[in-house]
């Protein structure tokens, strides 16, 4: 007997899964900006306000997002993430040859071309992965989002230390790994992510809940092993490569579950043909068999679908929330304003912290700042990982809307940026924890929200429109905000750029971003009061459905 595994099966599903997670694992590059910052800004002797353009042409590629949400119901997950590999790797791949000094410095707005291409090929890989995963597990919205969205929170520190470890924190070879790894995952997940149908028993769903369990454990433990490594100090070449090495076979851990799935196969497969000696010849998969009375039963209800059918003019209503939306049609409701707008408060605010976090640094006296890069990212996954799952749990349990979490995460980031405007002893740390923290709970949430509020059918597109806040946030809060307060305080420097040292550089923008944060809190109050029906309606629908499979 030979393992076989077919993209239908629990076993191509799960694996489908784990290639995902690996995608996610190398697509935070766009937050990494800070560990490579300063060599631009040195190399292209750039005023403040001039890296803060380049670091928004980044995340500027994000609004040409809405091109992969176009393709997501156009093309195949595989055609989806071809793309974002091969973008990526020309991006940054030229980013490293000005870096490295194999070539001379491109003219400016060259180079902001390339960053767009890098910032916009996370948006490819990020589509194929979300709304392939959010489909094939649509019962499990909140882990599936939490479990994504904090492996890509993770990518950074997993980047940050990898090259730290074993390359100094050289900023040319790592832009090189930006370039070569996230290109050879895309390969890989090309070979098993498909769309495929969702489970339709209790049973499947409380195993995918288990599988989502394993993982979860194994990303605490990744995060928790980063920073181990992160506040432990300075180590020696032979114990950062062994860091790395134990890094990566923690990062193929969830493997371990597609393969068990498929040793349990074969133990069962092999019992059965004990049993049953003479029948192979008759053995059909399964799923087929179900397909195929499926497919006649729907047959005969067109039929007579058809058959009782009266010629009548049926007026088309416009969608509620909870149903499908076309973006048209979601773009002219009230709450997705409010989504977008209270969504632009938090990750606008966030991105600017960490595009920043290199100058932030130096102006605090910091030489080395990937410690506060590794930082964000490691607690940005606790703040993903765990909302995603509270969230859901608390929908299951009482009917609370997942939005109330997005309220709580903006206090919490206004206290962080109140911290860092008094620029206390070790404020630096903290407000690089709480960022973290609040811009994952943002993402994590704001994510199976749209979802549940404009539907799957359109999602890819729904979710890129959302997103084009990231760069229209960078724009206002990093590329203006940040970056005009900044030159204003800084004094010239004899290469023709600037620098800025002292608490000052940076609190008017922390304070007026706290406050940012807290008209997005009014907003996502608003939103909760709004989506509470619907996410009655989820609950007891969900309830019954629980109720009718314990009676059954």
């Amino acid at each position: 007997m030979t393992f076989v595994f077919s993209y239908n099966s629990p076993v191509g599903k799960w694996l489908g899964f784990v290639a995902a997670v690996w995608v996610q694992a190398i697509s935070g590059n766009n937050y990494t900006f800070s560990n490579y910052s300063d060599a631009l800004k040195s190399l292209m002797a750039l005023t403040q306000l001039q890296l803060n353009n380049l670091s928004v042409a980044k995340d500027v590629g994000k609004a040409f997002g809405i091109l992969a949400g176009l393709a997501s119901d156009r093309l195949s997950t595989p055609v989806i993430l071809l793309i974002g590999g091969i973008e990526g790797f020309i991006g940054y791949g030229v980013q490293w040859l000005v870096v490295s000094g194999t070539i001379k410095p491109l003219p400016y707005w060259v180079m902001c071309i390339f960053l767009c291409m890098g910032g916009n090929s996370t948006t490819w890989m990020n589509t194929a992965v979300l709304v392939t995963c959010i489909r094939n597990f649509r019962k499990n919205r909140g882990p599936v989002t939490g479990i994504l969205k904090g492996y890509v929170g993770l990518s950074t520190a997993i980047f940050t230390d990898i090259c730290s470890a074993l390359f100094s924190s050289d900023p040319a070879t790592f832009l090189l790994i930006l370039a070569v790894v996230p290109f050879t995952v895309c390969l890989t997940a090309i070979v098993f992510l498909r769309e495929i149908p969702p489970s339709s028993t209790s049973a499947e769903e409380k195993e995918e809940v288990k599988n989502f369990g394993v993982i979860n454990i194994i990303a605490v433990i990744i995060a928790v092993y980063l920073l181990v490594f992160d506040i432990s100090g300075t180590h020696g070449k032979v114990f950062s490569q062994i860091f790395a090495a134990i890094l990566l076979v923690l990062i193929a851990l969830p493997l371990f579950i597609p393969i068990h799935l498929m040793v349990k196969n074969f133990i069962r497969e092999n019992s059965e043909n004990l049993d049953v000696e003479g029948n192979n010849n008759i053995a059909e998969p399964l799923l087929g068999v179900d397909e195929t009375v499926r497919e006649e039963v729907e047959k005969k209800e067109v039929v007579v679908v058809e058959e009782n059918t009266v010629p009548a003019v049926v007026e088309k209503r416009p969608p509620v929330i909870g149903e499908d939306h076309t973006i048209f049609e979601a773009i002219r409701t009230l709450d997705f304003w409010i989504l977008f707008v209270s969504f632009l408060c938090g990750v606008g605010t966030g991105l600017t912290v960490m595009n920043n976090l290199g100058q932030m640094g130096l102006a605090l006296g910091y030489v080395d700042v990937s410690i506060f890069v590794s930082l964000t990212s490691i607690w940005g996954f606790f703040g993903r990982i765990i909302s995603g799952s509270v969230s859901e749990y608390f929908i299951k349990k009482a009917a609370v809307p997942r939005p109330i979490w997005n309220a709580a995460s903006q206090i919490l980031m206004a206290v962080g940026y109140i911290c860092l405007a008094m620029a206390m002893p070790g404020s630096l740390y903290i407000g690089s924890i709480v960022v973290g923290i609040c811009y994952g709970v943002r993402l994590a949430i704001s994510v199976p929200a749209a979802s549940e509020l404009f539907g799957l059918k359109y999602y890819g597109l729904i979710y890129n429109v959302l997103i084009l806040n990231l760069p229209l946030g960078s724009f206002l809060f990093s590329g203006l905000l940040a970056g005009l307060l900044y030159d204003a305080q800084a004094t010239t420097t004899a290469d023709g750029g600037n620098t800025c040292v002292g608490a000052h550089c940076y609190r008017l923008v922390f304070i007026v971003m706290a406050i940012a944060c807290i008209v997005g809190f009014g907003l996502d109050i608003w939103l909760s009061i709004r989506t509470k029906s619907l996410y009655g309606k989820i609950y007891t629908s969900r309830k019954a459905k629980k109720t009718s499979t314990i009676l059954s």
